[in-house]
């Protein structure tokens, strides 16, 4: 299968530059992915679309302020580290930017000294593992040092640093929001667990391999990266016995989907697991575990739109992707969302 297939136009003025006023007040293109028929409502409407026994499943990570901008201790040149994920105790791979500055026993300094940073080595694709040294607590640090590593593609300046994390998000560890989520609030939550849904939670580190490009011609030779996830055995009973009472496992965003398709079984079961996962799921998947998507709209090409596919159908998400342009839906992280059931 090639990549191309998953290519369609996208007028740039359609990427969401800033998350809307109200979370839940963005548009909502539900896509039945039996008869491929498309209908247009808005996010809070999602309601209606869930059913008493369901479940919603959700990916409870925080998205850590991961980008820090810094500068070479010796000559004061600069330098953007994009922190990807823990290796072991103060140990990072990050992504630096100019990559030529970041040779091996290089030191760099943040905040004035604050949080010092030596390039231990390099690793694969020229990412750096790099030692942080500090006082206290790293979070805490960090939280103070470091910037949201918003997506390249928004350009806009983000003035509350919480529009960029779920109302629910807990666990410390992402490099990138799971954007399907960021369209909730706690009153919607309230709402629909009132209406007799039950709410999973599952945790799924975001990391940026993601959302790089596939730089494949055919899908099936593209490897994804690893990231960390965690389920614990409440949740998963929650998830098991919603499938054995004939209930709809409604997957929140292709990060629960991914997770859930790793632990799951072939008997579509799933039991408390930690690990980590370079699942790639795409065109002729099988699904184990997830019923139903509620995601956003993601970049061509990508395998977002790929895994998505996997669910629909590829002909039925094209054509949905060329009505949302047509009907000029936001898209990507701050944008509209779409309900596959």
């Amino acid at each position: 299968m090639k990549v191309t297939d998953f290519d369609f136009y996208l007028p740039e003025e359609l990427i969401a530059q800033h998350p809307l006023k109200d979370r839940d007040s963005s548009r909502l293109m539900v896509l039945d992915r039996e008869t491929g028929k498309v209908s247009h409502k808005v996010f809070h409407d999602i309601i209606d679309y869930l059913n008493p026994g369901d479940t919603l499943v959700l990916n409870n990570t925080r998205v850590l302020p991961a980008r820090l901008i810094g500068e070479k201790a010796e000559t004061g040149g600069k330098i953007e580290f994009l922190l990807l994920k823990r290796i072991e105790g103060d140990k990072w791979e990050c992504l630096a930017k100019p990559g030529k500055r970041a040779k091996v026993g290089t030191e760099f300094t943040f905040g004035d000294g604050k949080l010092k940073g030596i390039v231990r080595e390099i690793g694969e694709e020229g990412n750096r593992i790099v030692e942080f040294i500090y006082d206290g607590i790293f979070e805490t640090v960090l939280d103070e040092l470091g910037q949201m590593p918003l997506p390249p593609y928004i350009h806009e300046r983000l003035e509350d640093r919480e529009r960029y994390q779920t109302v629910y998000s807990k666990e410390k560890g992402s490099a990138a929001a799971p954007t399907a989520g960021l369209h909730f609030t706690k009153d919607l939550l309230e709402k629909i667990k009132e209406k007799g849904v039950n709410i999973a939670y599952l945790t799924l580190h975001v990391g940026l391999g993601t959302f790089r490009p596939v730089k494949v011609d055919t899908i099936e030779n593209h490897i994804m990266h690893s990231e960390y996830y965690h389920l614990d055995k409440e949740d998963a009973k929650i998830i098991n016995d919603t499938k054995e009472n004939g209930g709809r496992v409604i997957a929140v965003g292709t990060t629960s989907t991914r997770t859930l398709e790793t632990i799951g079984d072939e008997n579509g079961r799933v039991k408390e697991s930690s690990g980590w996962t370079d699942i790639f799921i795409y065109p002729g998947y099988k699904f184990k575990i997830v019923d139903s998507l509620i995601t956003n709209f993601h970049l061509p090409e990508s395998t977002l739109i790929m895994l998505v596919s996997a669910l629909a159908g590829k002909e039925n998400v094209m054509n949905a992707y060329k009505e949302a342009v047509e009907e000029k839906y936001r898209f990507f992280s701050f944008g509209d969302a779409m309900f596959i059931k």
